[in-house]
């Protein structure tokens, strides 16, 4: 029963963060495109926002497991509360400005490397075995719906009525999402976690070393990796000024922005449903190379002007190839890697995949400072496109199943 309501304070914790998060996925762009629409100032939310993965995603998740886990979720996001209140209060104020609001985000992408990496290791903990795939399913379709469907055009609403409902908002869930975790049973470490507690920092390193030196080795881990790095390059050098280009030569209202970045969104959701049935059928090797030429293509469309309509239809698309491709990649990495390495591994794979991010954000806002909002859509679907063609033709499905097979017998 203590467990049941473990699964619950967690699901309520995590649904609460996510609202929050989805608020956030479309009040902060506008915030900052009303503070400075120049393409560079506005990248450099999205470079703060995910800085802290590439700084910071290997020692969380040593530190995930040192710690009682049950803190790392409260701590985390009330540290993200703190930030959004602050940023609210001085937006009610007057006092908003450019800093404060990358203040915040780096704030908040900081704890989320904690938060993540603890929230990813609780079902098992809290939930009984047999009821552990349902658990996660649960916490992946809250996920997706709440953060996507209905955090965007809430936080996009919220933002044409006043910029303080919505950031006063996030900061009230984040702490809901804190006050929650409270109600977690503690989630201290094992036993032979417990003894790598006491262990020195060399120690600690050496764990971290050990998780990306097999992963590196890991050929083929490592080419996917890589194709899901440019994949994140490119789409945050675009969707780190698509803002600018919704708002802008697009012509959608900023109360409609929600909506706009909801409809690809729905694709990811539909990507992860069919998955199951469209990957055995193609094989994962059409898909690696749809979920790089997909999203490729959507750039084009968007910057070229062929509308809003084909704009959308071409984001859907790339949406539903890039979930498909996501549970390719995580077949692998959990077919392939034994499992006391498996969560070192999954967080070196996460730092190629996410450390790209602010790098493709500070380009977007470079390409788009220099030639252009629409130019810099079209350079990106370019550069990804050429990436598919150098990384993606060794991804096969036979040598994808070659190395997943011995593991499944």
């Amino acid at each position: 029963m203590r467990k049941l309501s473990g699964f619950g304070a967690l699901w309520g914790s995590q649904a609460a963060s996510n609202t929050a998060d989805g608020i956030l996925v479309a009040a902060a762009p506008l915030l900052m495109a009303s503070l400075n629409r120049d393409p560079l100032a506005v990248a450099g939310m999205t470079i703060v926002q995910f800085l802290p993965w590439l700084l910071f995603t290997l020692p969380a998740g040593a530190l995930t497991d040192r710690m009682d886990r049950r803190r790392i979720l409260i701590g985390g996001n009330l540290l993200r509360a703190a930030g959004f209140a602050l940023l609210a209060t001085a937006v009610a104020l007057g006092w908003e400005s450019v800093w404060l609001l990358y203040a915040a985000v780096f704030i908040a992408g900081t704890a989320e490397t904690l938060v993540d990496n603890a929230a990813l290791t609780v079902p098992p903990r809290v939930v009984p075995r047999e009821r552990l795939e349902r658990a996660n399913g649960r916490l992946f379709a809250t996920q997706s719906v709440i953060n996507t469907f209905i955090g965007p055009p809430v936080g996009s609403s919220l933002m044409a009525v006043a910029a303080v409902f919505a950031f006063s908002g996030a900061a009230g869930l984040f702490a809901l999402a804190g006050l929650a975790a409270l109600l977690l049973p503690r989630l201290l470490p094992t036993p032979t976690e417990e003894a790598a507690e006491h262990q020195t920092a060399q120690g600690v390193l050496a764990d971290i070393s050990a998780g990306w030196s097999h992963f590196w080795r890991h050929h083929l881990l490592r080419r996917v990796a890589l194709i899901s790095a440019a994949i994140n390059f490119f789409s945050t050098a675009t969707g780190s000024i698509l803002v600018l280009l919704v708002t802008g030569p697009l012509g959608v209202p900023e109360a409609a922005y929600g909506l706009f970045i909801a409809v690809p969104a729905a694709g990811a959701v539909l990507g992860s449903l069919i998955a199951e049935k469209v990957i055995p059928r193609v094989g994962g090797g059409p898909v690696t190379w749809a979920a790089a030429l997909a999203p490729a293509a959507s750039y084009a469309v968007l910057g070229l002007g062929a509308g809003i309509v084909p704009g959308l239809i071409a984001m859907f698309l790339a949406a539903v190839a890039a979930s498909c491709n996501q549970i390719v990649v995580s077949t692998l990495r959990q077919a392939t890697v034994p499992d006391a390495l498996l969560g070192r591994v999954t967080a070196a794979y996460r730092l190629v995949v996410l450390g790209v991010v602010p790098f493709g954000g500070l380009t977007g806002g470079i390409l788009g400072g220099t030639v252009g909002v629409r130019n810099a859509f079209v350079i990106a679907g370019a550069g990804l496109a050429l990436a598919a063609c150098v990384l993606a033709p060794r991804v096969t499905t036979s040598a994808l199943r070659r190395v997943e097979e011995p593991s499944r017998a």
